[in-house]
This record gives structure tokens, sequence and C-alpha cells, in this order.
């Protein structure tokens, strides 16, 4: 594709989206005399600009292919969340089942324009086959990851128990990317892990996923905590990336009896104000919080309002940067628009997809660990690093 036609197109999926836009949240304010704005320019442009792609360019390009692309990349220049989908594309995403299919145990987002693991489901097929955080999922069979919207491409994780899918994965430090085939099954999420640690004065307690029913059972083994001589509590939240933002708030609460737990707002958005609620408070055991990159949306929030209400420590690497709300728009011929229409942002106003939540305390894993892991992905770490800094924080703290 030559230089030309990728500035036309680019023109012109911006010229389009602004007319979807303006349909949408403005097009009275335009006609009321707004014409002078960036808005009619650009539909001017985009009127010229196809103009000349179909009268000038090398050979007869299919307009419609043009503009399905510049609209699929021109939505995901706004965020990861946001996807334009075709007619086709939107009916499979509206008769999708309410429960969904098998999965292969991947949490995904994009980044880079393509596919990226935020974390791995322990125990399923993706698991087995050794994928972890930031790996790059380059394609999905035969396409490019690229050239698919975020909702697709986790529909096309999906399908029938024991079908299977295969992938392009390219891995940390790894030049040529693996071709991995997984088998779809039934989500089967890991219970609660409870662990004791400093003669059983530590609580350690690690989610995988924060749904209602995973944090009623965090909520229970705190009230109880004292009963088998736990004085202290370490969360573990890496890896957490599935689950509601109320339930990441809702975990929050269990540690704070009062103030900010985050808020959310966009441009039409009214702005709402999370506060904790006593009546939900459980303990003010001193906490310690395990974050790191495959950390993201509940799980962020958690930890952000943990950190920035001064309640814990925070350990271990930057979060991923994931909580937005989205707004299905149906568009004329069928298209759609998932467009984020509202960001969640920290008690302390950091806006999360934006800045995500660096932890006051940063321990990774270190270069040979790391190393050690791409030579044998099965061997498991000798030490850890994060947790082993953490469990030294909290045993420094009284009681």
């Amino acid at each position: 594709m030559n230089r030309f036609f990728q500035r036309s197109v680019f023109v012109l999926s911006l010229g389009i989206l602004v007319a979807l836009i303006a349909g949408e949240f403005g097009l009275r304010a335009v006609r009321a005399g707004s014409y002078e704005d960036g808005a009619y320019k650009q539909m001017n442009v985009y009127s010229e600009v196809l103009k000349k792609i179909q009268t000038d360019y090398v050979t007869d390009p299919n307009v419609g292919d043009v503009t399905t692309g510049a609209l699929h990349g021109l939505l995901e220049t706004l965020d990861a969340d946001s996807s334009y989908l075709t007619p086709a594309e939107y009916k499979i995403y509206k008769d999708r089942p309410s429960g969904g299919d098998a999965q292969v145990g991947l949490e995904v987002s994009k980044r880079y324009g393509y596919a990226v693991v935020v974390s791995v489901l322990p125990g399923s097929s993706a698991d087995k086959e050794h994928f972890t955080d930031g790996d790059v999922i380059e394609s999905i069979g035969d396409q490019s990851t690229r050239e698919i919207s975020l909702a697709m491409i986790r529909l096309m994780l999906e399908g029938k128990p024991g079908s299977e899918i295969t992938v392009s994965v390219i891995r940390p430090r790894k030049s040529d990317p693996d071709k991995v085939t997984l088998t779809r099954g039934p989500e089967s999420v890991p219970a609660l892990a409870e662990q004791q640690y400093d003669n059983s004065t530590i609580l350690y307690l690690k989610p995988i996923v924060l749904t209602a029913s995973r944090v009623d059972a965090i909520a229970a083994a705190l009230k109880t905590m004292s009963k088998n001589g736990n004085k202290k509590v370490l969360l573990d939240l890496r890896d957490v990336s599935e689950g509601s933002e109320d339930q990441g708030l809702r975990l929050a609460n269990l540690f704070l009896k009062q103030g900010t737990l985050a808020s959310l707002g966009g441009q039409k958005y009214p702005t709402q104000t999370f506060t904790a609620d006593a009546s939900h408070f459980v303990t003010d055991a001193p906490l310690a919080v395990l974050i790191n990159r495959g950390t993201a949306g509940a799980a962020e929030l958690a930890a952000a309002a943990l950190a920035d209400n001064k309640r814990a420590d925070t350990v271990g690497e930057r979060t991923f940067g994931e909580g937005s709300v989205q707004k299905t728009i149906e568009l004329p011929d069928g298209a759609a628009l998932l467009l984020t229409v509202a960001t969640y942002s920290t008690p302390g106003g950091k806006k999360i997809m934006e800045e995500a939540v660096t932890p006051g305390t940063l321990v990774g894993p270190t270069p040979e660990q790391e190393a050690e892991a791409d030579e044998d992905d099965t061997a498991p770490s000798k030490t850890d690093a994060p947790l082993n800094k953490a469990l030294d924080m909290l045993k420094a703290k009284a009681s």
C-alpha cells in the first residue's frame, strides 16, 4: 500500500467517524450553525478524498473494504475497548449465547494493534500451553488480529466444548511466532487460594477472579481469620483480570470503613463517586497487596482504592490499565459501534485506562528468572521476589 493511499485511508476514516458521531451525539448542533467547526470540514475532506481514491488510485479499490478496515483501525486509536462491528459481525455479537461458550482460558485486550494476553486462567488449555501475560497473539487461524476488533477476537476464542483453535503467538524475547492449537473447554475457576505464613500470623489470599461469590469467600475468610491466629493479610491480585468493577470496589470496601473508592465519568456520562460503606467493612488488619501487569479491571480498582487511601502497601509491577464503560450504538446499515463513554479513576484522580496502577514498591522477576522461564516453561520459579518482599513488609508491621 503506497503512502498516498495510507494517508487517504486515514483521512477517509476520520471523516466517516466524525459523521457517525455527529449523527449520534450532535447533528442538531451542526445544523444550528456550527458548520465552521472541525466536523463539517472533515466531512468535506472525506468527500474529496473518497473522490480522489476512486478516480486516481492505481486500481479501482473496493471502497467498502477500505472503509471497514479504516473504521476498525480508527476506533482502536481511541482505546482498546472501542470497536466497529460490520453488520455481519454485529449479528454474531448479538446472537452469542448469553452464558458464553467454552473457553481456552485467555483474558485478552489490544496493545500495539494486536491482541495481547492480559492473564491466563490456571489449569486451562492456554495455561497448559504455557501462555503468559504479555504474549502477543499475532493471528487467530489465518486472520491477523490487527484486522479484527477486540469484541470479535474474544468471540473467536470461544466455541463448542472440545473444539480447537490455532493461534500464532509471539512470546517475549522470542523473535519467531509459535503456532499453538488450543482446545476449548468449560471454564473451571480454581477455588480461593489460602495459605498461612510467619507462624500463621499472616493470611495469604489469592482470588484468581473477582466474582460476587469469590468476594463472598474472601469476606468469610477475613471474618474468621482471628480464630486461626491470623493478624495480617496478604492479598495477591497478580494475574486477576476477570470480574466486574463493582466487585472490585466491594473487595476494597472489606478493608475500608470510609473514604472514596473510585469515580466514573465521561464527556456525556454523569460522574459517579463510589464511597466505602461502613456496613461492608470487615477488618483493619495490616494489609499488603501484590499486583502485576496481569492485574486488570476490577482488581486494579481494588488495588488503587487501598493504595490511595493508604490502607495497604502495594508491591509488584505496574498493572495493565483497564477500566471503562462501553455503549452500543447501532447504525442504519446494521453495523454498530462499541464506544467507550466513561472511564474509572482512582481516588487520587488518575484514569486507570491511561495510567494504570503503579505499586508503592516495585519488584518484578529478575532477568535471571525470566531467562530461566524462557528456557524451561515448565520449571517453577525458585523464588517469588514480590511475595517475599510483601511478606517482609508485613512482618515489620505491628499487629
